[in-house]
């Protein structure tokens, strides 16, 4: 842990250091001794303001407060503080909490893919209307994610499948016999 105490209009005394110190240990429990702490003591009128700044696991907190009594002003800054870390950490562990819950369900869903073969897993439902060759040609080239159409030929009046090519030019049809 390190601090640094800086006054304007007031002297940092031994006596303030050590009553900073006392109540940093507070937040031992959060970040260890990896923390650095600045606090800047000024007077504005009856009023005495600290403002209490801290740096730990790249994450930044302050709090400024003003009070006749510099220890007063200091213990609020410190619930403050303490307020704000404890809200960060709850926040990150959700997040995290959410994020291993995510990465868990793609590694159940790529055990599962790797587990099932040869089964139906997915089935689509659509609508064969009635359409020339030409119509159908029209719809799959007005759908580039889809790779094929399923269409009534009206010449033959029977179920046909339209697929494009690999060259992604041409077009092929699958008409049962």
């Amino acid at each position: 842990m390190n601090i640094k105490i800086t006054g304007k209009d007031l002297k940092a005394t031994d006596a303030i250091k050590e009553y900073l110190e006392k109540k940093l240990e507070r937040l031992e429990k959060y970040f260890g001794e990896n923390f650095d702490v600045t606090l800047t003591m000024k007077c504005e009128g009856n009023e005495q303001i600290a403002d209490i700044f801290v740096t730990a696991d790249g994450d930044n907190y302050k709090a400024v407060t003003a009070h006749k009594d510099l220890y007063a002003a200091i213990d609020k800054d410190m619930d403050i503080l303490e307020g704000q870390i404890r809200k960060m950490k709850t926040k990150k562990e959700r997040q995290n909490k959410e994020e291993s819950i995510k990465q868990k369900e793609v590694m159940n869903i790529g055990e599962l893919a790797h587990e099932i073969e040869g089964e139906v897993i997915k089935t689509l439902y659509y609508e064969a209307k009635p359409m020339s060759i030409e119509d159908a040609k029209l719809i799959l080239q007005e759908k580039p994610q889809n790779n094929f159409y399923t269409f009534i030929n009206v010449d033959t009046g029977k179920v046909n499948v339209i697929f494009k090519l690999k060259d992604s030019k041409n077009f092929g049809i699958v008409e049962p016999e």
